[in-house]
């Protein structure tokens, strides 16, 4: 179980790798990631809750943020209306509320979980508005990233048995047919 573990944080970490590097994010950028460890273990969403396998996919993904210079926030599960877990340097760089709320792995999940107990002053917030963002498990991260959410394709379409799916974000298009745009915002 602990090669398998490894390998599933392994996985973690290349994903984050990968569609950080694909979403061209800027130092103190915020990454959104929602993940069922229910959906990596190959059971139904809600339904094994594993604390082991959210700190081997947390440590991967936390460790990619960090090379990276981003902000992770980690978003809750249902129970907490999908509430996130950040740095409260972050919330307070970005104007976020905080509220109180410290998730559990079975009311807010482990994953969540684990980013509250590894971040230096972690703090939850209702809502942000990420530049991108990685969804493991359909744990239906779109309602946390700006507006306008571009598919990514990476690599890594799994992390153990959970689907992967990434997005990153770019500025709305504004003006008519006359418009011209900045090709490197695309």
């Amino acid at each position: 179980m602990t090669e398998e573990i490894t390998k599933i944080g392994e996985a973690a970490y290349d994903a984050a790798c990968q569609i950080l590097e694909a979403a061209h994010l800027e130092e103190g950028d915020l990454f959104v990631v929602g993940c069922s460890t229910s959906e990596v273990a190959g059971e139904k969403i809600g339904t094994f809750s594993s604390p082991e396998l959210a700190e081997a996919v947390f440590g991967g993904i936390y460790q990619a943020t960090e090379e990276a210079g981003v902000y992770l926030a980690a978003q809750c599960c249902e129970h907490l209306n999908r509430a996130l877990i950040l740095e409260k340097e972050a919330a307070r760089r970005y104007g976020y509320e905080p509220v109180n709320a410290v998730p559990q792995p079975k009311a807010g999940g482990s994953f969540a979980a684990a980013a509250y107990k590894a971040f230096e002053q972690p703090t939850a917030v209702e809502r942000i508005q990420a530049h991108a963002g990685m969804d493991i498990g359909d744990t239906l991260i779109g309602m946390h990233l700006r507006p306008v959410a571009v598919p990514v394709r990476i690599g890594v379409k799994a992390i153990g048995e959970a689907h992967v799916v990434c997005a990153r974000t770019r500025p709305k298009f504004i003006g008519g047919q006359r418009a011209i745009y900045d090709e490197t915002l695309l």
